[in-house]
């Protein structure tokens, strides 16, 4: 049995992808706060690191750790929004989803930091 919800494959396939994560880029760009000032420092940052005189590792590591910030906001949003949809009625499974997705972020902007200290004073 075809799933009509799938798309199709090949190219095409990976089109119609590519324009749903741009649809999904844009809609935390409208939707999400936290996305939108997460962006602007990696859009001071990573021109940064690029022009940092570290090695290429530590670049890749500048710049990755920013990218996984980004990353992980983008599924706590995710998350939030599944959430919501299923009910907006607090339940404690329900905020402990929230809390959980939220830690998620926060862990990842500690390892940013950590990374740019550690390649920095190296």
């Amino acid at each position: 049995m075809s799933n009509p919800n799938k798309h199709p494959r090949g190219l095409l396939h990976a089109w119609h992808s590519s324009l749903t994560a741009l649809a999904g880029l844009r809609d935390a760009w409208q939707h999400e706060d936290a996305f939108r000032q997460e962006l602007f420092v990696a859009a001071i940052a990573i021109p940064v690191a690029l022009f940092l005189p570290v090695s290429n590792v530590g670049k890749a590591l500048l710049v990755g750790s920013i990218l996984l910030v980004l990353i992980v906001e983008l599924l706590n949003s995710a998350i939030e929004a599944a959430v919501d949809f299923a009910s907006l009625e607090r339940h404690p499974l329900a905020k402990r989803a929230k809390d959980v997705a939220s830690a998620a972020v926060l862990l990842s902007i500690v390892n940013a930091a950590v990374v740019w200290v550690l390649v920095l004073s190296a």
